[in-house]
């Protein structure tokens, strides 16, 4: 006879065991917690963290506005999807009433920069542009769709501000003239380019959900600013563009009489501005074509030196690195403190797990500089905006979505800064030492790269491989290809995504946690 032999299940521990770790986890939380806000100075640590972020972004932010006082209604323009825009060109129109055909040679495209008093250059700006427009209104920020000749990007068909699609390459000269069309049906248009005006290349088509029955259409050229590296770095001057058009042929609904000439915005925007001599206007021709000159841009608004006055929600958050140097020597100090006291020895014989302990620290640093930053955020962003607007200053303006992110975000930061000093801290044993260190890892870089005292390329490494990367959470500018700028650490802009630049920071903080749950378990107290 042969004996069967039964497996035997795989061990687990019963309910009553699990619920017992679960009670004694939680004993140790609240154990930590009742040592954390009984001790006053930890506590009065904490409340100047959230004072100091709040007080250094305020002051940061108080300049009064060139100019005197403004008033509370200080707005960029805002495009149909909410995005503040530059919407700002020289327009020469007729109205269109239904679908219509507009069709025009662009013979030429020439440019001039104001270099400083009483000098120019000429030479047309690689995203100036020249080219025909359907646009719902004269009002900046209404709907619009465009197919154009660039500077230096060949023709491109654009609509509604932040959507951008490449057509032929070439630079538009007497010698290399394009053709241009438009068509209109309902709310769809559709751009067209040609070499000879008889052989067509579809460049885009564009969908205007609502767009009016009867709307402005014509030629139109702008410019922005003219980018110029200088002795003290990268400039920017005002700059003109100057459309040669032909004769136009149109079809369908326009309207009968002269064209008519606006300067939309009325001036050009935060992106460009005429020079000292040059000023936008148009002329016609004997043969019934068109010279129009014009500056601005019509494009979404980004940050850096072509922003205009203004301010992003982040410049209200410029305080959070000030409130992140108490925040981290307060994790330091809630582990490093029992160790230079021997009270970590209490501590384990009243529990002996030594990683639940860290655990149970590192959820109440955790969870109270959480709290921290995200009630520092959620006070100084609609305080800083209000301000800014009541002192005549634009506020870039941002999704409610976003704002979450950021006061959520901004939260998270200081979390996982707490946990990364908590670890540090106990790794190392010493205050001292532990705060400088993770103070060198997070907020040195970041007062580096912000300053623009480094070369860009090391500013965006140092924001890419460090602890500092964590402040991308809280960018909100967008950055555009087809918008002239500077996108730079310096300028607000960062090397890796918001989520992305905070995930480097937690790695840290996870990295350093699990080493120190390493040693306490590996050695004495």
């Amino acid at each position: 006879m042969t004996a069967t032999v039964t497996p035997r299940p795989p061990a687990t521990r019963p309910p009553a065991t699990r619920r017992a770790e679960q009670s004694g986890f939680l004993r140790t939380l609240h154990s930590e917690w009742t040592k954390f806000r009984t001790v006053r100075g930890w506590v009065l640590a904490m409340a100047g963290a959230l004072l100091v972020t709040i007080v250094v972004g305020l002051l940061g932010t108080a300049a009064p506005a060139p100019g005197g006082r403004g008033s509370d209604s200080a707005s960029y323009p805002k495009g149909p999807g909410g995005e503040a825009v530059n919407d700002s060109f020289y327009f020469v129109h007729k109205t269109l009433t239904g679908d219509g055909t507009l069709t025009v040679p662009l013979r030429s495209l020439t440019g001039v920069a104001d270099t400083g008093p009483g000098k120019t250059a000429q030479g047309v700006q690689p995203w100036a542009k020249a080219g025909i427009i359907v646009k719902e209104s004269l009002a900046q920020g209404s709907p619009y769709a465009a197919v154009m000749a660039t500077g230096g990007h060949g023709v491109r068909m654009q609509y509604d501000y932040t959507h951008d699609t490449a057509g032929p390459s070439g630079k538009v000269t007497q010698e290399s003239p394009r053709w241009l069309r438009l068509v209109r049906s309902g709310g769809s248009l559709t751009g067209y380019a040609s070499t000879d005006g008889s052989h067509w290349t579809e460049v885009g088509h564009a969908k205007l959900p609502g767009l009016a029955h009867t709307v402005q259409a014509g030629l139109f050229a702008t410019s922005p600013q003219a980018k110029q590296d200088t002795a003290a770095g990268t400039g920017f001057s005002p700059a003109v563009a100057t459309g040669t058009f032909g004769l136009p042929a149109l079809t369908g609904g326009w309207s009968r009489g002269a064209w008519r000439g606006t300067q939309v915005g009325g001036d050009a925007g935060t992106s460009g501005s005429y020079t000292n001599t040059t000023k936008g206007g148009f002329t016609q021709t004997d043969g019934g074509g068109f010279t129009v000159t014009g500056a601005g841009d019509i494009a979404p608004v980004v940050g850096g030196p072509v922003m205009g006055v203004g301010f992003s929600v982040e410049n209200f958050l410029v305080g959070t690195f000030a409130g992140l140097i108490v925040v981290i020597a307060l994790g330091a100090v809630f582990i490093t403190g029992e160790y230079r006291r021997g009270l970590l020895r209490t501590t384990m014989a009243a529990t002996p797990l030594r990683g639940r302990v860290l655990g149970a620290k590192a959820l109440v640093a955790g969870g109270v500089a959480f709290a921290i930053g995200l009630v520092a955020a959620a006070i100084t962003i609609p305080v800083g905006e209000r301000s800014a607007r009541g002192r005549g200053f634009h506020v870039f303006p941002i999704t409610s979505a976003t704002e979450v992110r950021v006061m959520v975000g901004t939260g998270l930061l200081c979390a996982a800064t707490a946990v990364l000093a908590l670890g540090v801290g106990a790794l190392l044993r010493r205050s001292s030492t532990a705060v400088a260190l993770v103070i060198a890892s997070i907020v040195l870089p970041f007062l580096l790269a912000a300053s623009g005292v480094l070369p860009p390329g090391v500013s965006e490494w140092l924001l890419r491989v460090t602890p500092a990367a964590c402040f991308a959470i809280q960018q909100t500018l967008p950055q555009y290809a087809q918008v002239l700028s500077v996108y730079e650490p310096s300028t607000g802009y960062y090397p890796l995504a918001p989520w992305a630049g905070l995930a480097v920071l937690c790695g840290y903080a996870a990295l350093a946690f699990g080493l120190a749950v390493v040693r306490l378990r590996g050695r004495d107290v």
